[in-house]
């Protein structure tokens, strides 16, 4: 604990580094999505997922095999503890002579594998749901983020600065660009869990900006007539133990959650630990750097405005 006594690290001077690194990870994001295409889970998709759990082990591609007869393109992947025997298999909604049927899939699954005597087994789970549903939930979950980040603009806005609150949305934007990246290196699906994992970075990163923010604000006072960048990095290392105890102790709390808290939880556990870790990083490196640009702008063009009026 002793490397928060009286910090004095230059974190200001890292800024670029900080910011090259976060572009370079979003920008690889951005290719794995453009070449993955974006996992939607069946909560924004559609379809059907059934959980299927044997009795003795059984390989992939003898399910895949299985699987075979069922129309549509399927997704088979191992479900829980290896060793588990457990099967994950989604597919889309099937189309009948009666048109869309979510339950049909589900039976189709079960009856594939039935007559593929792949041994005994049981449906564990089973969560079906219907297309337009889906986009109805895509859509509410689009506009939740991009209310919370008009919300936090107007709110940092109002309260501080108006590069500060471009700085706070900067940082707030960069988590979620990055635990979008991570999700799409580690093949999670973006489905419900998640987006509510997301709003809930956006909070916690924009709560750890505001923090060191207002620390600006009462440093800004006293210290007129220091550049804006020795204040904010001051501001940085007297909020620093706050800011890496409280990431520290939340990470604790999310990590065993997503080491003891089942499958159900484990992207949402995932997205938060990712996100803490971002915000953190953003909270530090990128709000900070975002606003002293822009407030350096803003005062290069006051005098010249002054020039011209006289």
């Amino acid at each position: 604990m002793r490397i928060f006594e009286n910090a004095n690290y230059n974190f200001i001077q890292w800024r670029w580094h900080a910011i090259a690194l976060s572009v370079l990870v979003i920008l690889a994001g951005i290719g794995t999505m453009a070449t993955r295409g974006l996992p939607l889970g069946i909560d924004f998709s559609g379809g059907t997922i059934v959980v299927l759990k044997f009795q003795q082990p059984v390989g992939e591609d003898a399910l895949r095999g299985a699987l075979d007869a069922v129309p549509g393109e399927k997704v088979v992947q191992q479900y829980g503890e290896a060793g588990a025997n457990e099967w994950l298999v989604r597919l889309p909604e099937l189309t009948t002579e009666q048109g869309t049927s979510l339950e049909q899939g589900a039976r189709a699954v079960t009856d594939a594998v039935t007559k593929a005597n792949l041994g005994q087994y049981e449906v564990i789970s089973q969560e079906i749901v219907g297309p337009i549903v889906g986009a109805d939930l895509q859509r509410k979950g689009i506009y939740a983020t991009l209310a919370s980040i008009v919300g936090i603009t107007i709110y940092i806005g109002v309260r501080f600065r108006f590069a500060f609150a471009l700085g706070a949305i900067a940082a707030t934007l960069h988590d979620i660009l990055v635990t979008l990246a991570f999700l799409m290196f580690f093949g999670y699906d973006l489905s419900l869990n998640i987006v509510a994992a997301i709003l809930t970075i956006t909070g916690y990163s924009v709560n750890d900006t505001i923090v060191i923010f207002d620390r600006v604000r009462e440093n800004l006072r006293s210290k007129r007539r220091e550049p804006l960048e020795t204040v904010v990095n001051t501001s940085v290392n007297q909020t620093l133990s706050r800011t890496l105890i409280t990431a520290g102790t939340t990470f604790m709390a999310v990590l065993s959650l997503y080491l003891f808290g089942g499958e159900v939880l484990e992207g949402f556990a995932f997205t938060m630990l990712v996100g803490i870790v971002s915000g953190t990083y953003s909270t530090i490196f990128i709000a900070a750097a975002i606003a002293i640009l822009l407030s350096g702008k803003q005062a290069q063009g006051r005098p010249q405005t002054a020039r011209k009026a006289s």
